[in-house]
């Protein structure tokens, strides 16, 4: 039996924000992101929470469109929030309340009777582990503490998918796991994730795809295994000369490699734009110029690689 592939959770084409004082947050985006556990990346100021902002109904975008969920923003916002949990980035809960009534009172406003938000906010409060603190006031918890109490009343109506601002923002490496242990944990519970930071050490830790921003406009996006696996540079240790490497390096260019000398025995390869080819192209052309192959290996880049690369271009 052949499934049928899940909707994106969210499409945007063309999608620009402007301001009045000529400041442009997003430049003709245009991206599919689908369900799942995704981060999205980029400098601070690169358009996270705009987009954000937008998929919540809160802006109207200068042109194009957005779809979340399977509807358009535009056309039914209140609908759209109704399906989304959202952390924001900034410190937002009045610190005169427990965080049981700050959870209890978001699920109320969500819909949920009174007693079952009670219920739902003790439920989710445990899962993020306050349940012993549930009943202290916010203005007395850790930064860490704050972190999970908003991430509390984003779960707590039950949602589709949740946005999480800089989630670990704040944190001390402790409580950061702590938190990536938490985002990770969502999948298990069918709650899709898109994840906002400038940490891309965060995305690889928990996110099975990535969207790359940079001042507005897409640099990036796909599954990070596939990502991971198509680049990073190989490197050939060759005998010979230090001419017969430099021959090496320029068949290779004239292949389609980006290829340098690294020094007078070792070649470096790109192999960001031919993926697996690269391997057959170096062997062939090693033979062809009739050199001795002493080795080949591989390095994987890191999304942080990944992302300086793709923005010097």
């Amino acid at each position: 039996m052949q499934l049928t592939p899940r909707p994106p959770m969210l499409r945007a084409a063309d999608l620009t924000m402007s301001y009045a004082a000529g400041a442009t947050a997003l430049a003709g985006l245009t991206v599919d992101v689908p369900a799942g556990s995704v981060g999205l990346v980029g400098a601070n100021g690169a358009g996270k929470t705009t987009l954000f902002r937008l998929m919540l109904g809160l802006m109207q975008p200068t042109s194009g469109w957005i779809e979340v969920t399977g509807r358009n923003v535009a056309a039914d916002p209140v609908g759209i929030r109704s399906r989304l949990g959202y952390m924001p980035e900034h410190d937002c809960l009045p610190l005169d309340q427990t965080a049981s009534d700050v959870v209890s009172t978001f699920g109320e406003l969500a819909g949920l009777p009174t007693r079952a938000a009670r219920q739902r906010a003790s439920d989710v409060l445990d899962l993020v582990g306050l349940d012993e603190a549930r009943f202290r006031p916010v203005g007395g918890f850790s930064t860490g503490m704050r972190q999970r109490t908003k991430l509390a009343q984003a779960l707590v109506a039950d949602p589709q998918l949740v946005l999480l601002d800089e989630p670990t923002a704040g944190l001390d490496p402790v409580g950061r796991e702590e938190m990536l242990e938490l985002v990770g944990r969502l999948a298990g519970f069918g709650i899709s994730v898109i994840l906002a930071t400038h940490l891309l050490d965060d995305v690889q830790r928990v996110c099975e795809h990535v969207v790359m921003i940079d001042a507005g406009r897409l640099v990036l996006a796909g599954p990070i295994d596939q990502l991971m696996q198509t680049t990073g540079v190989m490197r050939v240790e060759v005998g010979g000369s230090a001419d017969a490497v430099a021959r090496l390096a320029g068949a290779l260019a004239e292949r389609g490699l980006s290829a340098r000398a690294a020094d007078t025995h070792n070649v470096d390869i790109e192999t960001t734009a031919r993926g697996e080819d690269s391997f057959d192209i170096v062997r062939d052309t090693v033979a062809d110029l009739g050199l001795r192959l002493y080795s080949l290996s591989t390095r994987h880049r890191s999304l942080d690689d990944l992302f300086l690369q793709e923005t010097r271009r």
